[in-house]
C-alpha cells in the first residue's frame, strides 16, 4: 500500500450535539480501530444527497469496519436549527450517526472547502484521503479494502458493531410530504416522500383514500399494492387525466392512473446522469438526475432536473427527453435557454406565456418564456438570501422550493427556509408575504379562493384563505456565513488536485480526461483566468479596485481501471463545483488549492 501523509485527524466538535446515537457524544478515541468516512454535507445540497445514496452500499457491505459519521455544516441559516437538521436526517434516512456542526467549527479543523467533502481517517486515527464532490464510492470503496488489509495484518483494525442507535418512529399520515396536486375529482394527491410513497387524500387535505407504493424503496411498476418509489416529488396531470411523477432518487419519471391504480416507467434507466452521457433521445434510454418537479408547459412536460442545475423536457407523445435549459454549471445567469446557469431548480408552475422557476439554490424565482429565453424576477445569486418584501430587486427569499401560479398573474412561492408563503407580481414588481409560521412549505395548490400548502415538516396539508393584504414582516438579510478565503491581488495560482484511485488511471482513449471552467461574482473581480480548459491548474488575474467577491470553480475528471487484462474496464467520472468567497488583501495567499480527489496532504 502507498504511503501516506502522516496527518492527524481533529477531533470531532460542533455545538449542535449528535444524532443517531442515543445522545452519546462521540469522540475519535472511541472510533480508534474502526475505518472512519467523514460525509461533510449541508441538507439544502442535492450534490450531498446523491452522496448519502452514494455511501449507502459501502455502509452495508462493510458496516464491521467502517464508520461513517455525518457531520452537518449549514449553509442557510435555517439549516443551523437543530430540529431542522434532525428533520433532515430522518427525511433523508441517514442511517449513521451525525454530529450538527452549525459554526462550522469541524468543517474549519479539516480545511474544508465545499458541499460534498468526504474525509477517510484510517484505524490509527490519521487522515489518509480527501474528495470533494460525487462520484467516489467506489474509490473509497477499494480504499477502504486496502485500510483493511493493511491494518487486520498491523492487528490495528477492531471489527463489530457502530455506534448508530436509529430514533423511535413517529406514527402520521404523511412523513415529510414533497409535492401535492388536486385530482379532477376534488381528492389531493401528495407526494410521501420520506414513505416512498404516493397517498390520495379526501378534499378535507386529511383523510386517506389509498397509498400507492409499498413503502420500500425500489423502483417497480404495477398495480399500486406492488409499485415502489425512492423519495418521488414533483406531480403534475397529462392532458389524458393521468400523472406523472418526479422519482427523484429514482432518476426517474413515473405515470400514476389514478383510474386504474397502474404505475409505469416513462423516462429514466434508474441510473444518475453523469457527465458525458447522452442528454437526448429514447425517453428510457436516457439517464436522469434528481428530478424534484414536473409541469406540462407548451405540450411537453418540463422536469426541474436538479441534479444538474437544468431544464429538461419529456415528450409523452414522442417517448423522448433532451436537455431544453441551462448548461449544468451552477450559478445565476440569464439569457438564451442554452446558456442560463441554475441552481438546483426544484419547482415549476405553468402558466399561458411561461414557465415559473423555484431555483433553491439561489433564493431565486425565475422564468423561461415561450421563446426559451430565461429571466430572474427575485434573486440575486448563492450566497444572498434573506425574508425581505419590496421591490423585486431588491427582495430576499431563502431555499424556496415551490411556485404556485395565481389567477391574476402573480406566483405564490413556498420560501422553505423561510417558513412563509410569499408572492411576487410581475404587473407591480413586488414581492410580499401571504403567510409564516408555516414549518418548512415546500408546494402549494390553488383551490378556489384558497391556498392548500404542503408543510412539509409539519407533515401535513394546511389549507389556508388566499390573502388579500400582505403580512407585515421584519426584515432581514443573510450572507453565507463560510470564512472568505484572503487571496493577494494580482495573480492567483488555482490549482485542483485529482489522484486517480488506486488501481485506475486517467481516462484518455477519447482525448483530455479533465475540465476545469472558472467564472466569478461579480464578473469584474476577474480581468483574466475567467472560461473552460482541459488543466487543472491555472493562472487568475483579479482586477484591480474589486476587493471581495465569489470564484465559482467547476472541476471534473474521468478515470478508468489500469489493467490490460480487463476487456472492459470500469470507468468514474469525478466532478464537484465550488464557489469560494474571498477577499482580497495585501498579504493574503497567491494560491488557491482545491481537493477533487487525492491524498490529504493540503489539509
Amino acid at each position: 500500500m502507498a504511503s501516506r501523509a502522516r496527518v492527524r485527524a481533529p477531533e470531532l466538535i460542533g455545538k449542535g450535539g449528535w444524532l443517531n446515537t442515543s445522545d452519546k457524544e462521540l469522540t475519535l478515541s472511541d472510533l480508534r480501530g474502526r475505518i472512519v468516512v467523514l460525509d461533510f454535507w449541508t441538507f439544502c445540497c442535492v450534490n450531498c444527497l446523491h452522496v448519502l445514496d452514494e455511501l449507502r452500499e459501502l455502509e452495508e457491505r462493510h458496516r464491521d469496519t467502517v464508520v461513517i459519521i455525518g457531520v452537518h455544516s449549514p449553509k442557510f441559516v435555517h439549516e443551523a436549527e437543530h430540529q431542522a437538521v434532525v428533520d433532515a436526517v430522518e427525511r433523508y434516512e441517514v442511517e449513521h450517526p451525525v454530529l450538527d456542526d452549525p459554526e462550522l467549527a469541524t468543517w474549519k479543523q479539516y480545511a474544508v472547502r465545499a458541499w460534498p467533502t468526504l474525509v477517510v481517517i484510517d484505524p490509527e486515527g490519521y487522515v489518509v484521503a480527501q474528495h470533494a464532490g460525487e462520484g467516489h464510492a467506489h474509490a473509497i470503496e477499494k480504499l477502504v479494502e486496502e485500510l483493511e488489509a493493511e491494518h487486520e495484518a498491523k492487528g490495528t483494525l477492531r471489527r463489530g458493531d457502530g455506534p448508530y442507535v436509529p430514533p423511535e418512529p413517529v406514527a402520521t399520515d404523511l412523513r415529510f410530504p414533497g409535492k401535492a396536486l388536486q385530482l379532477p375529482g376534488g381528492s389531493f394527491l401528495v407526494s410521501d416522500t420520506t414513505r416512498h410513497q404516493l397517498v390520495e387524500l379526501d378534499g378535507d387535505g386529511e383523510s386517506v383514500l389509498r397509498r400507492i407504493g409499498t413503502g420500500e424503496r425500489g423502483l417497480t411498476d404495477g398495480p399500486a399494492e406492488r409499485a415502489a418509489f425512492s423519495e418521488p416529488q414533483g406531480l403534475a396531470l397529462l392532458p389524458d387525466g393521468k400523472v406523472i411523477v418526479a422519482d427523484t432518487v429514482n432518476h426517474a419519471l413515473r405515470v400514476f392512473d389514478p383510474e386504474s391504480g397502474e404505475v409505469s416507467t416513462v423516462a429514466g434507466t434508474g441510473k444518475q446522469w453523469w457527465q458525458g452521457s447522452p442528454t437526448e433521445g429514447p425517453a428510457r434510454e436516457v439517464d436522469l438526475s434528481s428530478p424534484w418537479d414536473v409541469a406540462y408547459f407548451d405540450g411537453r412536460v418540463w422536469i426541474a432536473m436538479a441534479g444538474v442545475h437544468q431544464l429538461w423536457t419529456y415528450d409523452p407523445e414522442a417517448g423522448t427527453v433532451r436537455a431544453a435549459a441551462g448548461t449544468t454549471n451552477e450559478g445565476l445567469v440569464d439569457g438564451p435557454a442554452a446558456e442560463a446557469w441554475f441552481a438546483q431548480p426544484s419547482g415549476l408552475a405553468a402558466t399561458e406565456d411561461r414557465l415559473w422557476i423555484a431555483d433553491s439554490e439561489t433564493s431565486a424565482v425565475r422564468w423561461i418564456d415561450r421563446e426559451g429565453v430565461v429571466h430572474t424576477a427575485v434573486g440575486t445569486g448563492l450566497f444572498d438570501f434573506g425574508h425581505r418584501d419590496g421591490a423585486a430587486d431588491q427582495a430576499l427569499l431563502q431555499h424556496p422550493l415551490g411556485v404556485t401560479a395565481l389567477p391574476d398573474g402573480s406566483v405564490a412561492v413556498s420560501d422553505t427556509y423561510n417558513h412563509a408563503l410569499r408572492r411576487f407580481d410581475p404587473a407591480t414588481g413586488e414581492v410580499t408575504t401571504l403567510a409564516t409560521d408555516l414549518r418548512e412549505p415546500s408546494d402549494a395548490v390553488l383551490v378556489g379562493d384558497d391556498i392548500v400548502v404542503v408543510e412539509s415538516a409539519r407533515h401535513r396539508l394546511t389549507r389556508l384563505r388566499l390573502p388579500e393584504e400582505a403580512v407585515r414582516v421584519e426584515s432581514v438579510a443573510h450572507r453565507t456565513q463560510r470564512a472568505a478565503t484572503e487571496v493577494a491581488p494580482g495573480r492567483l495560482r488555482l490549482e485542483v488536485v485529482f489522484q486517480a484511485p488506486a488501481g485506475q488511471k486517467l481516462d484518455t482513449r477519447y482525448g483530455p480526461s479533465t475540465r476545469l471552467l472558472v467564472s466569478s461574482t461579480p464578473p469584474e473581480l476577474l480581468a483574466e483566468g475567467e472560461g473552460a480548459d482541459t488543466d487543472l491548474s491555472r493562472d487568475l488575474v483579479l482586477a484591480d479596485g474589486v476587493t471581495e467577491g465569489v470564484l465559482h470553480v467547476s472541476a471534473m475528471a474521468a478515470s478508468c481501471d489500469d489493467d490490460p487484462d480487463i476487456e472492459y474496464p470500469a470507468c468514474h467520472v469525478h466532478q464537484q463545483d465550488w464557489g469560494v468567497p474571498v477577499t482580497v488583501t495585501a498579504d493574503g495567499t497567491a494560491r488557491l488549492g482545491l481537493v477533487l480527489a487525492g491524498l490529504d496532504s493540503e489539509a
